[in-house]
């Protein structure tokens, strides 16, 4: 049955269901006629001794308002006295229905965002729309509609979902890509990288999908040649581009990974993507018959220091001198020879050396990389050496070699006589200071193509003028807003050629006639500042101010899939850098700690034969193996989440089933972060969630039954075995404090803050009546296992810490302060359990067969070197493996055990 959004929606506080009045107390008639009605603690007053269904919807209808309006009006009283911590998850294309992906990642953002509060910290956890695109457009196209109107339903639809999960955003910040006063800073932005010389237009062979008509940047091909999103096979175009340069920072972005903390693997994506920064691009003014072409040529080097000994310039045969509409290509295509070197008429200047060196085409397919054009320099090499001799080319010698095997730099004007390393640093230094390249760069990295062929995208603030050439807009002119088109085709170079009256305007400077640029922007850079925006969403003036950025940025912990490890990362990261030389920000990189998350993947069924995707209601699952109804031999796996595949899962109807807490604490309990989660809600970590709810419920329940007992608490009536009881439980909370809090912290081990959380649980669950009636150690533990819950199952927690506050006689001030739990302060350990020396009872393994513990002290217990040591030198280890071959030990990284693999 299909579940609307709005019935997830919990009751407003002006209806009254099940019986109650509108103030939202059960009368007394009604409960009499309905005796067997559910009541809620913090409606009635009256405790319901058991956590059942009903238990748990009544309490979430209860406390998903007060958690809502309590965020909001926390978020008001952002006083600059508390340190911030700004969590973002990666904002979402608006498809108009949430997937369990989302959830996930939703659910761990909101957990750290109420964490880091109870911490006293200022969060900002904010959430927007990446609402450009394509398959807005192409949603359109099919529907009749425009893409606006579809998008902005999309969004009403999904923040309606985003509510019904209880996830505390700060709306209040939330910002929108395709609205104008969002894009025009977008636009503002790509002025500045134009006004630095760092976004251009040029000619380039092109990757073009052809289901999707536009065309795509390398990044967007996958290994088979494919686009990332329509899975067309990619042809190769011939088109007018605009680029950013990003290469000009790749050194800066390859160097600054050095200083982030491990990043799940995805800095040496990013290392890797960039590729080692050894060699640099030169600019060649180009010429035919000795008369400058007015064209530009940058070429590459990964010997930068040896430029003075250039002797030829290499393009590809599939260069688009050869193929476009350059001046140059007559004299290119007269010259040609396929197979060989070709030597040309036409020659390129060198911008730094003032040299001019022809211009040779290359008889090879392919450069180093995604090179198309290479220096020659014969001193560096000896393919270099070979195509110049048989040139019969002339060019200078430029290194010199010393005794103790060192070289040196001669004819090289100021550069003579420094070492090849000296040179290197001085010579790309003088580039860049000139302006004619410089910048080290990897031979396997491209600068940024954004152009798209496309209507639904931030347009390209830029006209083309035959008197002054591309022109951007005045500032002041800004945005340069989408015209309404009457239809949407998907056809042809750019839908926005149609619009006549758009795309004629005046050139800014001169006022002469000039045409608006058509293409849009690719999506990736409206995605790589929004983390800027959230800081300041409602400037009118300026993209942000550079002070509330700064207080902000960087993102303390950025939370998102991994599949977008090389691009929207990498963009995001060019950005920043770039804004940070512009004066705009203080910081230049924009993410401290990232959080990947890995899938959520369904059980998928499909015929063995044909590999078609069945579903789940066409499988007989009566024999021992399934097999599809009427015959045919299955293949199970599980595979991400998808409606082609039936093997998704609807979080409204998940929710409807279980509840907004158990769903936030299975996501969270069913694996670490970065590990995919396998959706079996009949195994394992669902179930256990489930119990664990209740026995927190039983645990309140007990506290609350034993202060009933008549005798007023008091400590002193204790005896020693209950006094030693209470110590155990001190010990136990100070620890799972000191261990939960470490979890949420450093690597987000949210599944193993739950179980230390559960085995804590235990530890509470076994203590006797009079330890429960008359001890403040019980006591404190529960409330600080009921506030430790609290970040990852906020609705229940509030009516378990509701429980504890109103509870006969409390003995611990804890459950005196008032106010909700998330207003709560996160619990510390007791100064004085760190004063007691730090050891740990290490449990001992032999073959995966427990044999016994051992104590350590806490500093070494990470140390397997050290642990193996100190268990083979005590009494049990000498017993139980001093005659044995110990193959393997093996160490648990979150919970106190080592095993020892031994020859039996």
């Amino acid at each position: 049955m299909q579940v609307s959004v709005r019935r997830l929606a919990l009751f407003p506080l002006s209806v009254a269901p099940s019986g109650q009045t509108r103030a939202g107390v059960l009368s007394p008639v009604l409960r009499l006629l309905c005796p067997c009605t559910r009541t809620l603690f913090s409606e009635t007053g009256v405790w319901e001794k058991d956590y059942r269904t009903e238990t748990r919807r009544r309490v979430e209808q209860w406390w998903h308002p007060r958690i809502m309006a309590q965020w909001r009006k926390d978020a008001l009283k952002e006083g600059s006295n508390r340190k911030k911590f700004y969590v973002l998850s990666m904002f979402p294309y608006p498809s108009g229905r949430l997937h369990m992906g989302h959830v996930r990642v939703y659910t761990i953002s909101d957990t750290i965002g109420h964490f880091q509060r109870m911490r006293g910290h200022q969060v900002l956890n904010p959430m927007g729309w990446d609402a450009f695109g394509l398959p807005a457009e192409n949603a359109a196209i099919e529907r009749g509609l425009d893409p606006e109107e579809w998008t902005k339903r999309n969004i009403q639809s999904m923040r309606e979902q985003l509510d019904s999960l209880g996830l505390c955003f700060n709306w209040d910040r939330e910002v929108t890509t395709c609205l104008p006063d969002y894009y025009r800073w977008t636009q503002y932005l790509f002025i500045k990288l134009f006004e630095a010389g760092l976004a251009y237009q040029k000619e380039a062979v092109v990757n073009w999908d052809p289901v999707d008509q536009t065309v795509l940047a390398d990044e967007q091909v996958d290994e088979n040649g494919r686009s990332w999103r329509s899975g067309a096979v990619v042809e190769q175009k011939l088109l007018t581009q605009w680029f950013i340069k990003t290469t000009n920072y790749a050194k800066p972005l390859l160097d600054a990974l050095a200083d982030l903390p491990e990043w799940y693997g995805v800095k040496a994506m990013q290392a890797n993507w960039i590729g080692e920064c050894n060699g640099c691009y030169f600019d060649f003014k180009l010429k035919v018959n000795g008369e400058e072409t007015g064209e530009t040529l940058s070429a590459y080097s990964s010997s930068p220091e040896t430029v003075f000994g250039a002797a030829y310039l290499a393009i590809l045969p599939s260069h688009r001198l050869l193929h476009g509409s350059s001046s140059v290509r007559s004299a290119l295509e007269k010259a040609f020879q396929p197979g060989r070197d070709s030597l040309t008429e036409v020659t390129a200047r060198n911008q730094l050396t003032g040299h001019e060196v022809p211009l040779v085409i290359s008889h090879k397919e392919v450069f180093d990389g995604y090179l198309d054009t290479v220096i020659g320099i014969p001193d560096c090499s000896e393919e270099d050496l070979s195509v110049a001799t048989a040139l019969n080319l002339k060019w200078t010698t430029v290194l010199k070699s010393n005794e103790d095997g060192t070289q040196t730099l001669i004819n090289s004007e100021e550069f003579s006589g420094l070492s090849r390393e000296q040179a290197f640093d001085s010579i790309t230094q003088k580039a860049r200071e000139q302006k004619v390249g410089g910048h080290l760069t990897s031979s396997k990295l491209r600068d940024w193509l954004i152009s798209r062929q496309r209507y639904w995208g931030t347009p390209i603030p830029v006209v083309h003028c035959g008197t002054c050439g591309p022109v951007a807009v005045p500032e002041e002119e800004l945005p340069v807003t989408l015209p309404k088109l009457p239809s949407l085709t998907g056809k042809g170079v750019s839908p926005l050629e149609a619009a006549h009256d758009w795309v004629s305007c005046k050139c800014p400077r001169c006022e002469g006639p000039a045409r608006r640029e058509t293409d849009t922007m690719d999506t990736f850079v409206d995605s790589a500042w929004y983390y800027f925006r959230y800081t300041d969403p409602h400037n009118t003036d300026r993209p942000f101010e550079r002070h509330l950025a700064d207080h902000w940025l960087p993102v303390d912990v950025y939370i998102g899939g991994k599949e977008h490890a090389v691009m929207h990362l990498y963009y995001a990261r060019f950005l920043c850098h770039f804004c940070k030389d512009q004066g705009l920000v203080t910081h230049r990189e924009p993410f401290w700690k990232l959080l990947v998350q890995g899938l959520i993947k369904g059980q998928t069924f499909k015929l063995a034969d044909s590999g078609q995707y069945l579903k789940r209601e066409d499988i007989d699952f009566t024999g021992k193996e399934p097999v599809m109804s009427g015959g045919g031999r299955i293949e199970m796996t599980w595979e991400k989440m998808s409606k082609s595949k039936h093997n998704g899962v609807d979080p409204e109807e998940v929710v409807q089933q279980y509840g907004v807490d158990t769903v936030r604490l299975f996501i969270l309990y069913a694996a670490p972060p970065e590990q995919d989660i396998l959706w079996d809600v009949k195994k394992d970590a669902l179930p256990g969630v489930l119990r664990w709810q209740s026995r927190l419920w039983q645990l309140v329940t007990k506290l609350r039954g034993a202060r009933q007992l008549g005798d007023v608490p008091n400590p002193s009536l204790l005896k020693k075995k209950e006094l030693a009881e209470t110590k155990k439980i001190w010990e136990n909370k100070n620890y799972a404090i000191q261990e939960v809090t470490s979890y949420f912290t450093e690597d987000f081990l949210f599944n193993a803050a739950i179980s230390r959380l559960m085995g804590f649980t235990n530890t509470l669950s076994s203590a006797t009546v009079r330890v429960v009636q008359h001890s403040v150690e019980f006591e404190e533990a529960l409330a600080a296992l009921v506030l430790m819950t609290a970040p990852m199952a906020p609705h229940l927690a509030s009516e378990l810490w509701a429980g504890l506050c109103q509870v006969k006689n409390p003995l611990s001030p804890l459950l005196q302060r008032g106010g909700d739990v998330l207003q709560q302060f996160w619990p510390t350990v007791d100064p004085e359990y760190l004063d007691v020396p730090d050891y740990v009872e290490l449990s001992v393994l032999i073959n995966n067969k427990s044999c016994g513990t051992v104590t350590v002290p806490l500093q070494v217990s990470k140390d397997l070197a050290q642990v193996q040591k100190l268990v083979l030198e005590s009494p049990l280890g000498q017993k139980h493996l001093g005659e044995r071959s110990i193959k393997r030990a093996i160490l648990s990284p979150r919970t106190t055990l080592i095993n020892f693999l031994t020859d039996e």
